[in-house]
């Protein structure tokens, strides 16, 4: 039995030494000279898609009140600016509708104010500022410009093809400056965003019920560029 005890005990521990080479054996390599890199390209495409924000805003002492009031408001402007709405030039959809308590100094509730909003958007400009200006139940609250889908689609290859040809010039100047003749990509990653320039256009806290007048007539809008901006970061390994 004793025999015995010891020919299983030296096997186990044959076993552990095999086990302990081999996973020494497999284990992975240790990565040498790597280096981590990005690169970026950058198109400029001019603002095909206008987004005009109309608002308005009530207050008063009862909720439902308050409430009745905005949905009144809300449905005449949607009513009026789905007559002229067409897909891809004017697109027509409702923004937030809320209802909020307002507190007095004691933190009691002493009255109701609400906010709805509709958007206008597409690619006919004329056609969307003129409908704006017809809608007297709500004031312009705020302009954007930005790339229709397919617009920006077309400059993004464009800037992903810069972004990768600077980022395999920047990898084989790094290589050669390190005194390698080559590298091999291991991971890369590509990012891509837009950007408008200069400031974004200002909320105008204005009461559809103080700004007849201002509704009445077309905003003179006019877009201008943006830049799709391609990200390509990663790593390689030079040799």
């Amino acid at each position: 039995m004793k025999i015995a005890t010891r020919l299983i005990a030296t096997a186990a521990l044959l076993a552990c030494c095999t086990g302990a080479a081999l996973a020494q054996n497999t284990a992975p390599p240790e990565l040498r000279n790597v280096v981590q890199l990005s690169a970026t390209g950058t198109v400029e495409a001019q603002q095909d898609l206008l987004v005009v924000t109309l608002a308005t805003s009530k207050e008063g002492a009862d909720a439902s009140a308050v409430q009745a009031q905005l949905k009144q408001a809300l449905d005449t402007a949607l009513a009026e600016a789905k007559r002229n709405a067409q897909t891809g030039q004017l697109d027509v959809r409702t923004g937030p509708f809320g209802l909020y308590p307002r507190y007095a100094k004691d933190g009691k509730i002493n009255g109701w104010q609400g906010r709805a909003e509709l958007v206008l958007e597409g690619r006919d400009f004329a056609r969307i500022t003129s409908t704006a200006g017809k809608v007297q139940t709500m004031a312009i609250s705020q302009v954007a410009f930005a790339l229709s889908r397919e617009a920006r689609a077309k400059v993004e290859g464009e800037a992903q093809t810069q972004a990768i040809e600077q980022f395999k010039a920047r990898a084989a100047e790094l290589a050669k400056g390190f005194g390698f003749a080559n590298y091999s990509l291991r991971e890369v990653a590509v990012n891509s965003n837009e950007m408008s320039p200069g400031p974004r256009p200002r909320m105008m806290a204005m009461d559809a019920n103080k700004a007849s007048s201002f509704s009445e007539s077309a905003v003179p809008v006019e877009a201008g560029k943006a830049q799709v901006v391609v990200t390509v970061s990663g790593s390689v390994q030079m040799r």
